[in-house]
């Protein structure tokens, strides 16, 4: 039942945020749906992007939670919407609003709202209401807003939240790695940086990381050598002895020599190619050391600016003894709008059938074309993968991992 009078927007999300805290993660569906009837509306549901961004998936209600986590009972059918072919996915997609059409849902107009952490996508809210006039909308985005909020902080302890998300179980040494990673998706009003890694379920050795610190934009990817556990175990020891290095006030080279030491001392024989880089995103000045790994891209006015970042690499981490020298770190000033693009070799020597390599040039035109659509870096990062995916005929023979930046400072 819809109510009455809508009540006024501020005491239902104080009251989400009294109870919030101390929530469930299978009573947020309930929550939700409660702070909906309040404002208004006759329907409230919340559906979240699955790992690989093929569907968004419906929040499991609290007995299908129970189902979902119970040893030896049947998965639930969970409501599945494709993000590529529904007006749900297009709102994901491109990160506004959607409107169905008036009279075609038993709840009256129906509307979808992208559900954004800062600037990281993770689903979307369903809402329905007899008319979706601007002020319900207005409130319905700030509802969206602090559902995002509480998905966030209850994603990394929550099986509900992780099972939603899967649509296979995960091998060893991807369960290891994604424990590591970052969001996929960081940023400022002055800089964005999304990454993607496939074969989500079976990843290997790739691994990413971005940081923010001051006006520093930290930027790590990995690739370490073979596709098992010691791989993953490469990644995961390397990103710890960066982050820590990182912490305690190292500098890029500090970060490959410990790097270097830490694979040395504890996975011996397992060579890492790696890129490491700061972005200044005051002043837009990148720093950056490549050991072993493909030289970035950097695109500029829709196209590559060539050579802009290819320099000669250092030596894969690992070697310690066979070149003692720190690697140098490179410098290059970046422009407005710039745009740099970090990969693992899994990208471009994706190959087809008849032995096409996916390439630099298809890499980044991809990129190009999906952002001169307006698409954000996200979107951008997503459909890439998707036609990587499709060049080696819907199976990945290697990880593939790209790490997009994009530096728009205010004006």
């Amino acid at each position: 039942m819809v109510p009455a009078e809508r009540e006024s927007l501020g005491p239902v999300l104080a009251d989400m945020l009294a109870v919030c805290h101390r929530l469930a993660p299978r009573e947020v569906p309930g929550l939700v749906a409660q702070a909906g009837r309040r404002l208004g509306l006759s329907e409230a549901r919340v559906y979240i992007a699955d790992l690989q961004q093929h569907d968004l998936v419906a929040l499991p209600t609290p007995e299908q939670a129970q189902r979902l986590t119970a040893a030896g009972s049947a998965a639930p059918d969970l409501e599945t919407l494709p993000i590529d072919n529904s007006l749900a996915g297009h709102a994901y997609r491109t990160e506004t609003p959607q409107l169905g059409r008036p009279g075609t849902d038993d709840n009256g107009r129906t509307g979808w709202l992208p559900v954004v952490d800062g600037i990281g996508r993770m689903g979307v809210l369903r809402i329905a209401a007899p008319e979706l006039d601007p002020a319900l909308l207005k409130h319905c985005e700030a509802l969206a807003s602090l559902v995002a909020m509480m998905l966030a902080t209850k994603q990394p302890y929550s099986d509900v939240l992780a099972r939603t998300t899967r649509s296979r179980p995960m091998s060893l040494q991807a369960e290891l790695l994604w424990a590591f990673l970052p969001p996929r998706t960081i940023g400022t009003d002055a800089v964005t940086s999304s990454a993607m890694l496939e074969p989500a379920y079976e990843v290997g050795g790739d691994a990413y990381d971005h940081n923010l610190a001051g006006s520093l934009l930290h930027l790590t990817l990995l690739d370490a050598m073979g596709h098992d556990l010691a791989s993953g175990g490469s990644s995961a020891a390397a990103m710890a002895a960066c982050r820590s290095t990182r912490r305690a006030g190292g500098g890029l080279q500090d970060i490959a020599e410990q790097i270097d030491r830490t694979l040395t001392r504890w996975i011996p024989e397992r060579l890492l190619t790696c890129v490491i880089a700061d972005l200044d995103h005051a002043s837009g000045r990148l720093h950056w050391v490549n050991c072993g790994h493909p030289h970035p891209l950097l695109i500029r006015d829709r196209r590559i600016v060539t050579g802009a970042l290819e320099r000669t690499p250092h030596l894969p981490l690992g070697l310690s003894g066979y070149d003692a020298s720190p690697p140098p770190v490179h410098t290059a000033q970046l422009q407005p709008g710039d745009r740099l693009l970090f990969f693992t070799d899994g990208v471009t020597e994706a190959r087809a059938a008849d032995g096409e390599l996916f390439g630099e040039q298809r890499l980044a035109d991809t990129v190009v074309r999906a952002m001169a659509d307006g698409l954000p870096a996200p979107e951008a990062l997503r459909r890439l993968i998707q036609q990587i995916t499709v060049h080696q005929g819907q199976r990945l023979h290697d990880d593939a991992t790209i790490l997009l930046t994009e530096w728009h400072p205010p004006r």
